[in-house]
């Protein structure tokens, strides 16, 4: 436990105990009215790493932020306080938001920003849904570094509770920068180039001793031979997929995105920002006199722009089988951690995904669809406007798009003016179903395409029940890439996947619609596409659009609809009283 306090710190660790006291029988009931209520203040705290000590935006002055914990079914409400001059929200994401379209969080989507001196309460109902998911800002980028763990114990057994599992392990993946973030993003925006790059990635918050003055602000969690543990692992990073792994042992992955899967061993899993991953571990290897055995992180690279090509280690130290000291930096070696330009293994890993699709857990997969939508999926370059300095490619400004389409953000909540019928002339109700223009999407040529984008607020509007495939397909405009796209309110089955352009008439007889993995962010991959179905049995307006914060910036997003259904039950539900004005 004192090595535990050491090293993850006294508002983790609270966390952590929080958790223990509320785990729960196998008999708990479906029908729960418990209602679970926190605060969270967003405030200002001087937080050092990388000999660097700077003022970091947090939540109740932890950081990472402090782990939500709860029950399936049961309500929640958490009030959030803004003790900032600056705006901000929280997204709580993967949580579906039956009805609740007010507490999803993406500002000026579902509501306008909390002001600084203001609060507002998010309230909601857990309903289905069991396993790990996180929380963050959903404002500029202060994802940076407001985020956290939000945990949903369930009400069931879990299929996996064999062997019983000692303890459990959050590990939350961030990125942190020397320089101030605001200033990073503003610049980007100011000149139309990609930003700089992080300075480092972090395990839990922490940097490790690979990063100039980190030895101290090292993740290390003590476990013991031949127990088995749970990790928690959760991409909260700003802008990079990552590779995870632990030296010499295997992980066992059981569920993705609060969703359980066929399980399946490997020694290293890649986790897209907005993903999470839980995995099994078994301690049954005999370590050295050190009794440690390094963990790491470090990112997946498709692109090229400029990137942190460093490496986040933490560690495992065995209890009473050695000194418990980190050995020298020459031998931190993870040999299993897959090389940062490995897409054979992404794309192995991921066809290993797969829904239990079981009679207690079922795959409620589509197996019609009412509707396609083909996204293609863009980096652009916008001429620079007279009298205007851009810093982009060829003197040029990056912006990025979904099917020709840069997202521009509304000055109000488009969720309070679909709700209230407002007619704004701010958005428009016609969201591109395919592509302007048809061509080869992954074998462009930079030099003959005309790569200029539009720019507006679009939307896709879609009946209650509808069953949509949305087809994502990379584009290599500037150049092929990784693209993590988060849904917003909704889970969704990737039914297929694959390199090169999407062929409507030979791709969609290869799909599996009997297992296919369940989630809330799909990995786009690299010069290729992804197929995903959705159920639009949620009411609401809801953000579609690149976890990766540079390309959501750029425009990489969309909105979808879901109207009404015809119950009282299919309806959204009244804005609180305490929603924010624009």
């Amino acid at each position: 436990m004192e090595g535990l306090h050491k090293h993850f710190g006294s508002s983790m660790l609270l966390s952590l105990l929080i958790i223990a006291c509320w785990m729960l029988p196998s008999s708990f009931s479906s029908a729960s009215l418990t209602t679970r209520r926190f605060r969270f203040n967003v405030e200002w705290k001087k937080v050092s790493r990388l000999c660097h000590t700077k003022p970091l935006l947090t939540v109740n002055g932890q950081y990472p932020g402090p782990t939500i914990a709860v029950h399936e079914g049961d309500n929640v409400e958490i009030k959030v306080t803004n003790r900032v001059e600056e705006n901000t929200t929280i997204h709580w994401h993967g949580i579906r938001q039956f009805r609740t379209g007010w507490a999803d969080g993406p500002a000026y989507i579902t509501q306008c920003p909390i002001r600084g001196g203001q609060s507002y309460t998010y309230k909601f109902t857990v309903v289905d849904q069991r396993g790990t998911l996180l929380w963050h800002a959903h404002y500029s980028w202060q994802r940076a570094s407001v985020y956290g763990a939000f945990i949903i114990y369930p009400r069931m057994p879990r299929p996996f509770s064999s062997p019983p599992i000692r303890a459990e392990i959050p590990i939350i993946f961030g990125e942190w920068w020397n320089s101030d973030v605001d200033s990073v993003e503003n610049e980007m925006i100011k000149y139309g180039a990609g930003p700089i790059s992080s300075d480092a990635y972090t395990i839990n918050g922490l940097p490790g001793p690979l990063y100039p003055c980190s030895n101290k602000d090292t993740f290390i969690r003590t476990i013991e031979f031949g127990k088995t543990y749970m990790l928690r692992i959760i991409n909260a990073a700003l802008n990079d997929e990552l590779f995870f792994a632990i030296a010499n042992h295997t992980l066992t992955v059981v569920e993705i995105d609060a969703v359980y899967t066929k399980p399946f061993t490997t020694t290293a899993i890649m986790i897209a920002p907005g993903q999470t991953t839980t995995v099994l571990m078994t301690a049954n290897q005999v370590p050295d006199r050190s009794g440690m055995f390094a963990m790491a992180a470090r990112p997946y690279l498709t692109s090229v722009f400029p990137f942190n090509n460093s490496t986040s280690l933490g560690f495992l130290r065995y209890k009473k089988l050695g000194s418990g000291k980190i050995k020298s930096l020459n031998s931190l070696q993870v040999h299993n951690l897959p090389l940062m330009e490995d897409t054979a293994f992404v794309t192995k890993f991921s066809d290993n995904l797969r829904s239990l699709a079981s009679a207690q857990f079922p795959c409620n997969v589509p197996k019609s669809i009412n509707k396609r939508v083909i996204v293609t999926i863009s980096l652009n370059l916008q001429d620079c406007p007279k009298n205007e300095t851009c810093k982009g490619f060829n003197g040029k400004r990056f912006y990025a798009s979904m099917n020709n389409q840069s997202f521009v953000r509304p000055p109000t909540s488009i969720l309070e003016c679909h709700y209230k019928n407002l007619t704004t002339g701010i958005f428009s109700s016609d969201f591109p179903e395919k592509p302007p223009n048809a061509f080869d999407y992954t074998g462009v040529d930079p030099l003959t395409e005309n790569m200029n984008t539009e720019f507006g607020t679009k939307l896709l509007v879609v009946p209650y029940g509808t069953s949509i495939e949305i087809v994502l397909q990379d584009t290599s405009f500037l150049n092929v890439e990784n693209h993590p796209i988060h849904v917003h309110g909704h889970n969704f089955f990737i039914v297929g996947r694959g390199f090169g352009n999407f062929d409507q008439a030979k791709h969609p007889v290869e799909y599996n619609l009997v297992d296919p993995p369940e989630r809330n962010t799909v990995a786009v991959p690299s010069g290729g596409w992804a197929a995903i179905r959705i159920k639009a049995d949620n009411p609401g307006v809801w953000f579609v659009h690149c976890h990766l914060e540079e390309h959501t910036t750029w425009g990489l997003a969309m909105v979808f609809i879901v109207k009404n259904g015809p119950g009282p039950s299919q309806t959204v539900i009244p804005p609180p009283q305490d929603l924010p004005l624009c």
